[in-house]
């Protein structure tokens, strides 16, 4: 019996990209929460006018933020500059390369 390597390894990326994306949604909306739930206590605390003023209280969400661009990026950056076809002709080429060294 043969294994079809490209069903297998198709099956396989889909099911990853399915959990990155779930990944990153889960870190959005976490990242939502806490940032709004933190600008609203300081905003509180300190007084409307004078929390939306203070930078302080934007330096989790700015830095935060970043983290969850490159989060971002490592999910759905890659497909912008590395497409599907680049994809699979690399992972054609590194299987031929493998059975090509498998037989010699």
């Amino acid at each position: 019996m043969k294994t079809n390597y490209k069903e297998n390894f198709s099956y396989k990326s889909a099911q990853k990209r399915v959990k990155d994306i779930k990944g990153f949604c889960v870190h959005l909306i976490i990242y939502l929460f806490v940032n709004i739930a933190i600008f609203v206590v300081t905003t509180l605390d300190e007084g409307f006018i004078s929390g939306l003023s203070n930078l302080s209280n934007y330096s989790t969400i700015f830095f935060w933020g970043i983290g969850l661009f490159a989060h971002w990026a490592s999910v759905f950056g890659p497909n912008f500059i590395f497409g599907k076809k680049w994809e699979e002709r690399k992972v054609r080429e590194y299987m031929e390369k493998e059975e090509k060294q498998r037989w010699e």
